[in-house]
């Protein structure tokens, strides 16, 4: 583990550094629980905790990260690594704004009705 903390982005390293919170060691003994009783393919995990940091020992792993709503299905690949969990699941959606309706402003009681 040393060796990987070594390959990090500052503040991974020091993230990881200061120790895990007792958030993430309890998502950490879930993934290992959900390896141990399925063998190679490990059951989905679900949670909360967007501040983990990508490890090695959480590949392959199906997370489901919640978003603030919902939860957001990630698959951890080797390219994560190293990376904060919460970034792969986004927060906030683009906005998609229609067209006003009857009513919505001054200027819509001149458009005619179709």
């Amino acid at each position: 583990m040393d060796e990987f903390i070594k390959l990090l982005p500052s503040r991974q390293r020091r993230s990881l550094l200061k120790g895990l919170t007792n958030e993430q060691r309890i998502l950490m003994e879930h993934v290992r629980q959900s390896r141990k009783e399925n063998g190679g393919k490990p059951a989905p995990v679900k949670s909360h905790v967007r501040d983990m940091i990508v490890i090695p020992e959480m590949l392959g792993l199906n997370l489901q990260l919640h978003s603030g709503k919902e939860y957001v299905s990630i698959e951890i690949k080797p390219e994560m690594i190293g990376h904060f969990v919460g970034e792969f699941a986004i927060t906030n959606q683009k906005v998609v704004h229609g067209t006003p309706g009857i009513g919505a402003s001054r200027s819509s009681m001149y458009v005619p009705l179709k």
